[in-house]
């Protein structure tokens, strides 16, 4: 399990709220709640894979994980007059490109995402089980959320790093 996920939680909060913004839930606030969960256990699983340890926890809590103007810009998002709604746009900032690519990889290959909760040192699958076995409530709510098509823009970002990292004595051969 990770260390410290207290220096991550603004990176999460905000990498799982982009992912739900930009692939909303179909219905209503219970359908929205679902969807959150799942958006935020495979936000967690790849902010855990991409920042291991404290130190790397700590690093990207100083210098701040990015924003997300890319992926704004590859999803087509129209962020004019998003602080309209009184939140402003701060959160924004707190978004991690490569997270959210990760956390799409995993919401779109429930293989991949047992992979990377394998991969993580204490992890308990229980504790993903949204992410990893989602039954057809979860699955309605997260209609958008877990289309491959639609998450495929920012899925393809970083997949190769993702897989990379899941299996580093992977080698490509001719």
């Amino acid at each position: 399990m990770h260390s410290d996920l207290s220096d991550l939680s603004p990176v999460v909060a905000a990498t799982a709220q982009w992912l739900t913004r930009s692939f909303p839930a179909p219905g209503g606030a219970l359908a929205a709640a679902l969807c959150e969960a799942q958006a935020r256990q495979a936000v967690t699983v790849a902010a855990w894979l991409r920042y291991p340890t404290a130190m790397d926890a700590g690093l990207v809590a100083l210098a701040g994980p990015g924003g997300s103007a890319r992926l704004d810009w590859v999803t087509g998002a129209d962020t004019r007059g998003a602080g309209e709604d009184g939140e402003g746009d701060a959160w924004r900032t707190w978004v991690d490109e490569v997270v959210a690519s990760w956390a799409a990889c995993l919401l779109a290959d429930e293989d991949l995402a047992h992979r990377a909760v394998a991969a993580l040192p204490g992890a308990a699958p229980t504790e993903f089980r949204r992410l990893l076995s989602p039954d057809a409530g979860d699955r309605r709510a997260a209609a958008l959320l877990r289309h491959p098509d639609l998450l495929a823009p920012v899925a393809g970002l970083h997949h190769a790093h993702l897989r990379t990292r899941l299996d580093p004595d992977h080698t490509l051969t001719a």
